[in-house]
C-alpha cells in the first residue's frame, strides 16, 4: 500500500514537472511567431520598395509611350505633307506630260515644214548642179530684152536667192527650236520624275519610322501591363503580408492567453492533486490501522470491492457511431487531407505555367476543411482563386501557409482560429476555374506572388 502511495505521489509529482515545463516550450512559441511576425514585417518592406519600383518603371515607360506616341503625330504629318507634295508633282507631270503631246503635234507639223524644205532644197540644188550654179542667173539676165526687163529679171535673181538663205536660215532655225523644246520638256519631265522619286523615298522613310515607333509604342504598352500585372501581384502579395501579420499578432494573443489559462490550470490542478495526496494519505493510514483487528473483514470488504470496481470497469458504455460525413477523417499526421475526392491535378507544369498546387476534384456538395490547427490570414474572392482562404500555421517554430481556392462559399473570416479538420468552405468552380474542384497549396513559409515557398502537398497529406 505503502508502494502504492509512493508510485501514485510519483506520478503527481512527474505531471506537475511536465505542467511547470510546458511554459518553456509555449514562451519558446510565442519567440517564434515573433521571429515571423518580424520576417514578415522584413518581407512586406521589401514588397512595398519593389511596388515603388514597379511604379517608377511603370511611369517611365509611359513617359516613353507619350513620347513615341507624340513622334508618331510628327511623323505622320510629315508623311501627309510628303503625300501632297508627291501629288502636287504628279499633277507637274501630268501637265507636262500634256506639253509634251502638244509638242508632239508641233514637231509633226515642224517635221512636215522641214520635210517640204528639204524637198525643195533638193530641188535646186539638182537645178543648180544640172546649169552650173551662177549659169542659170546669167541665162536669165542675158535674156532680158530690154534694160527695164534687166532690172526687174536682176530684182527677180536677188528676191529668189535671198528666198534661198531664208529657207535654209529658218529651216536651221526650226530644227534648233525642235531640239531645244524636245530638250526643254524631257529635261523638265525628268526633273519632275527625280523630284518625284525623292519624295516617294522621303515617305517611304518616314513609313518606316513610323512604322518602328508603332511597334516601339506596342511594346512599351506590353511592357506597362507586364509590370502593371506584378505590381497587382505585389499589393496582393503586400495584403496577404499584412493579414498574415495580424495573424501572427492574433496567435501570439491567443497563445499568451492560453499560458494565462494554462497556469491557472496549472494551479488548480496542483492544488487538487495535493488534496487528492492527503486525502489517500489519511484514507491509507485509517486503513492500515483497522487492518490488524478486522483482517477478516477488509479482506471481505476488499473481495467485494475488487468485483465490484471489476464489475464497473467492465460496464463502461461505448461511445455511439457517428454517420459518415463528407469530410474525410482527420488524420493523425501533421497534415490533414482538405477535402474528398480525387487528384485531378498535380504540382508542377501546366499549360506553360506553373501550377503551384494540386487540385482535388469531387461532385456534389463537399466540405473543405483546415490541414491543420492556425489562424485564417485572409479570406475574400480573387480575380484568379475565386473565393479563396488562407490559413497560416505555427508548426514546432516553422511557419506554414496552406490556400484554399475556388470555393463555391466560405465559413470563416479573417483572424479566426481554425483547428485541424475545422470546415472552412465547400468545394466549387469560382474565379479562373473550369470545373469544380479544390485547388490547394502548401507553402513552407509565407505566401508569395512568384509562390517559391510552394512544396507538394502530396508529400504531406494522407493520399
Amino acid at each position: 500500500m505503502k508502494k502504492n502511495i509512493i508510485a501514485m505521489n510519483a506520478s503527481i509529482m512527474i505531471g506537475l514537472g511536465s505542467i511547470l515545463a510546458a511554459p518553456s516550450v509555449y514562451a519558446e512559441s510565442i519567440s517564434d511567431l515573433e521571429k515571423q511576425k518580424e520576417s514578415i514585417q522584413e518581407k512586406r518592406s521589401g514588397v512595398e520598395s519593389n511596388i515603388s519600383e514597379t511604379e517608377k518603371k511603370i511611369d517611365s515607360l509611359q513617359d516613353k509611350q507619350m513620347t513615341a506616341e507624340d513622334q508618331i503625330a510628327a511623323i505622320e504629318a510629315k508623311i501627309e505633307e510628303s503625300a501632297k507634295k508627291i501629288d502636287a508633282k504628279n499633277a507637274e507631270i501630268t501637265q507636262t506630260k500634256k506639253e509634251i503631246e502638244a509638242l508632239k503635234e508641233e514637231i509633226k507639223v515642224l517635221k512636215e515644214r522641214i520635210a517640204k524644205r528639204n524637198e525643195v532644197l533638193k530641188e535646186r540644188a539638182l537645178s543648180f548642179q544640172e546649169t552650173g550654179g551662177d549659169v542659170n542667173y546669167l541665162e536669165v539676165l542675158f535674156g532680158s530684152s530690154s534694160f527695164g526687163d534687166l532690172v526687174d529679171r536682176v530684182g527677180a535673181v536677188a528676191t529668189i536667192a535671198e528666198a534661198d538663205r531664208d529657207i535654209l536660215k529658218q529651216h536651221e532655225l526650226d530644227k534648233k527650236d525642235l531640239e531645244e523644246k524636245q530638250k526643254a520638256v524631257e529635261t523638265k519631265l525628268a526633273s519632275l520624275e527625280v523630284a518625284k522619286a525623292e519624295l516617294l523615298e522621303i515617305q517611304k522613310q518616314q513609313k518606316q519610322q513610323k512604322q518602328e515607333k508603332d511597334a516601339l509604342v506596342k511594346k512599351l504598352k506590353q511592357q506597362t501591363e507586364k509590370h502593371e500585372h506584378e505590381k497587382m501581384g505585389l499589393e496582393e502579395e503586400k495584403a496577404n503580408l499584412a493579414a498574415q501579420e495580424r495573424a501572427i499578432k492574433s496567435a501570439i494573443s491567443l497563445e499568451h492567453q492560453r499560458l494565462a489559462e494554462l497556469e491557472a490550470a496549472r494551479k488548480k490542478a496542483a492544488a487538487e492533486a495535493k488534496k487528492r495526496a492527503e486525502q489517500e494519505a489519511a484514507q491509507a493510514a485509517a486503513q492500515a490501522a483497522s487492518q490488524a483487528s478486522q483482517a477478516t473483514e477488509t479482506k471481505k470488504q476488499s473481495t467485494s470491492s475488487g468485483y465490484s470496481a471489476k464489475s464497473n470497469s467492465s460496464s463502461s458504455s461505448s461511445p455511439a457511431s457517428s454517420n459518415v460525413s463528407q469530410a474525410p477523417a482527420v488524420s493523425s499526421g501533421t497534415f490533414t487531407r482538405p477535402s474528398a475526392g480525387y487528384v485531378s491535378s498535380t504540382m508542377g507544369e501546366r499549360w506553360n505555367k506553373q501550377h503551384a498546387g494540386i487540385d482535388i476534384a469531387a461532385s456534389g456538395t463537399v466540405p473543405v476543411v483546415a490541414a491543420a490547427d492556425g489562424v485564417v490570414s485572409r479570406s475574400y474572392f480573387s480575380s484568379t482563386y475565386g473565393n479563396v482562404v488562407f490559413v497560416t500555421h505555427s508548426i514546432s517554430g516553422q511557419q506554414w501557409t496552406t490556400v484554399y481556392a475556388h470555393l463555391s462559399s466560405r465559413q470563416v473570416g479573417e483572424g479566426a482560429v481554425v483547428a485541424k479538420g475545422q470546415q472552412v468552405g465547400i468545394m466549387g468552380n469560382t474565379g479562373h476555374s473550369y470545373g469544380q474542384h479544390l485547388h490547394f497549396e502548401l507553402h513552407k513559409g509565407s505566401w508569395n506572388y512568384s509562390k517559391s515557398n510552394a512544396v507538394n502537398p502530396l508529400n504531406y497529406i494522407p493520399n
